[in-house]
């Protein structure tokens, strides 16, 4: 597989998942610059590390990426399950599914929310906002502004990497 192919396939997901490029590019660590140029199938050069990064928040794989993801996983519950190790009151997939969808942090999973917007792995974060997307019908695009509120209402240590 080619770069230009590689560009199009992150393209193509980055879309379906309602990214902006500076978006991606910050949950990628890459630049928007270099994003650009990998879309555009203008860059020349990426290697395998950072295309590989930019392929695992997109929840792609390689050697064959293709716009659509891998096997789902049940991202909500692996975020739900990765929030509630260190509290009493356990995260329910379904209600992690809610308060993506709605924006809305019932006061008993506040913790819970700033844990995975902290601490969960960003492929993890990515596959949930999906899923919730998916499960509310509502665009994706929503649900990351719902991501971003969040964590700038929880003041997050990885607050300008949701915005």
């Amino acid at each position: 597989m080619t770069l230009p192919q590689i560009g199009h396939a992150v393209k193509t997901r980055r879309l379906q998942l309602g990214l902006s490029q500076a978006r991606l590019a910050r949950l990628s660590g890459l630049s928007r610059q270099t994003l650009i140029g990998l879309e555009n199938g203008t860059l020349s050069d990426l290697g395998v590390n950072r295309t590989s990064q930019v392929l695992s928040v997109l929840g792609l794989d390689l050697p064959i990426p293709v716009s659509r993801t891998r096997p789902k996983k049940r991202a909500l519950w692996m975020a739900a399950k990765n929030a509630g190790v260190s509290y009493s009151r356990e995260l329910s997939p379904e209600t992690l599914g809610s308060i993506l969808a709605s924006g809305k942090v019932p006061s008993a999973f506040v913790p819970h929310m700033a844990h995975i917007l902290d601490e969960t792995p960003v492929p993890v974060v990515v596959m949930a906002v999906e899923e919730a997307a998916h499960a509310a019908h509502v665009p994706s695009r929503r649900v990351w502004r719902n991501v971003g509120k969040l964590a700038s209402t929880l003041s997050m240590h990885r607050k300008d990497l949701w915005r």
